[in-house]
């Protein structure tokens, strides 16, 4: 059981995480290529319609959205992508995952996670946090450049580096050359809103580096 490709014609390239579906054009303006919905505070018809928003607006740009988490509202919605913590993998239903032809990530802190990744042979394989980041509560230490580097050799699957990335770290990261997709969260933004600017250059960095 293998999932399907996302990275087939294209790298994954900057990969922002965004809250709302309302950040999600400004990014696609700037030429992203992939997102991911990661929606914490909504439930029952206004998560779905969210869901279902940001779905729509991704395909009318061809973009891979991700939704995070809410596997079965990305199926019933026919979503690109599902992206999965490890503890979201234990109560989700793979086989109905792959069965419907939804690619799938799934988020790697250590060696011990990136073989239960790689067991379950997913769409691509995130590895962090590279840096200390303050997006969300800090459970693991930061895997660093060189740990990437070593991890990324052990891992026949796109890799996606996230945790702590922005304009000031992502060149370090690109230099390893191990990593087909670089996520963030707080990085493309300004003041809690997207930054075309933040934003373009961080694609220019990412891109120059190919």
């Amino acid at each position: 059981m293998k999932f399907l490709e996302c990275t087939k014609d294209k790298p994954i390239g900057i990969y922002p995480v965004v809250d709302r579906t309302n950040k999600l054009e400004p990014l696609y303006q700037c030429g992203i290529t992939t997102a991911q919905l990661r929606v914490k505070d909504m439930q029952g018809d206004e998560l779905e319609q969210e869901i279902i928003d940001a779905i729509d607006i991704s395909n009318r740009y061809g973009v891979r959205l991700f939704i995070n988490d809410y596997w079965q509202l990305a199926i019933k919605h026919n979503a690109y992508g599902i992206h999965l913590g490890q503890e979201d993998i234990l109560e989700a239903n793979i086989d109905d995952i792959y069965h419907v032809g939804i690619r799938l990530g799934i988020s790697t802190h250590t060696p011990k996670e990136i073989k239960i990744a790689l067991d379950i042979e997913p769409s691509y394989v995130a590895i962090g946090p590279i840096y200390e980041t303050t997006s969300k509560k800090m459970v693991y230490n930061p895997v660093g450049i060189e740990d990437l580097k070593a991890w990324a050799n052990e891992v026949d699957y796109p890799i996606v580096a996230i945790g702590g990335i922005n304009l000031d770290t992502i060149q370090n990261v690109v230099d390893t050359h191990c990593a087909s997709g670089i996520s963030m969260i707080g990085g493309v933004l300004e003041n809690g809103e997207v930054s075309k600017e933040k934003t373009t250059k961080l694609i220019e960095i990412f891109e120059n580096a190919q």
